[in-house]
């Protein structure tokens, strides 16, 4: 049986973020591409709730001890990417707006993340939100 992606790819989840996901798992290490994939993968790790992944991909100079479980009844809708930049070979930035409904109420994260590629793999540094000029 396939499964279409979260990320909203089009792509079929184990063809998509499910490779960056099981390569991790298989201790390979993470093997996003780009900025935009890993993002995508992290998305997608909040939405089946994969929070080794998501630790492992937050660079470690901003990486927090833990990651609290999602708040029972979250629901996530949909990921739509705004911009992707690459400001040289190991710096991106990826703009976002990610959308979930808890409680019956909707809510909309718009955020530009900062991405930096150590040792062959990207790693999510911080994010601001809203889509001002990035710093």
């Amino acid at each position: 049986m396939t499964a279409p992606c979260p990320c909203g790819s089009g792509h079929d989840y184990q063809a998509c973020c499910g490779t960056l996901h099981a390569a991790y798992a298989a201790g390979q290490g993470l093997a996003a591409p780009t900025p935009e994939a890993l993002m995508r993968s992290r998305y997608c790790a909040f939405v089946l709730d994969l929070r080794p992944y998501l630790l492992a991909s937050w660079h470690a100079s901003t990486r927090p001890a833990a990651i609290e479980p999602p708040e029972p009844g979250l629901k996530w809708l949909g990921l739509d990417i705004k911009r992707t930049a690459l400001q040289d070979a190991d710096h991106g930035s990826v703009e976002f707006v990610a959308r979930s409904k808890l409680g019956g109420r909707a809510h909309r994260l718009h955020e530009t993340s900062r991405f930096v590629r150590e040792g062959g793999e990207w790693f999510y540094v911080d994010g601001r939100f809203g889509n001002g000029p990035e710093n």
